[in-house]
């Protein structure tokens, strides 16, 4: 079994910048992508930003030039570094990876979430 544990959220003020991490752990061949998705209370959840296994990010527009995606293939962790942030940007912030149990088919996993709330 593979478990994602999320870690890093809180209450920050407008501007304010938060650290998410993410670590995977269990019975793992490899984890391919990995990446940050988030959900606001009444609306869908959202991607926010994704990293391949070779290190390639990729965001969504709203965050693009705040947010850095970052992970540790060795430690198998993904980390998202949230600087100047925004009221919009609350929400719970879910953690995801693509999981190689066996090569070479993978499933993808979820943490429990993590509440970030950004508010004066």
């Amino acid at each position: 079994q593979v478990q994602l544990v999320e870690s890093g959220g809180g209450l920050v003020q407008p501007g304010g910048s938060l650290r998410l991490s993410c670590a995977a752990s269990g019975n793992i061949f490899r984890i391919n992508a990995m990446g940050w998705y988030r959900q606001a209370p009444g609306k869908q959840r959202e991607a926010v930003a994704a990293i391949t296994r070779g290190g390639s990010a990729n965001y969504i527009d709203s965050v693009k030039g705040r947010f850095t995606i970052s992970r540790d293939n060795a430690k198998n962790t993904v980390t998202l570094q949230m600087n100047s942030l925004k009221p919009e940007d609350t929400a719970v912030y879910y953690c995801n990876a693509d999981v190689m149990i066996t090569w070479p088919r993978s499933s993808a996993y979820w943490g429990q979430g993590t509440q970030v709330t950004v508010s004066s």
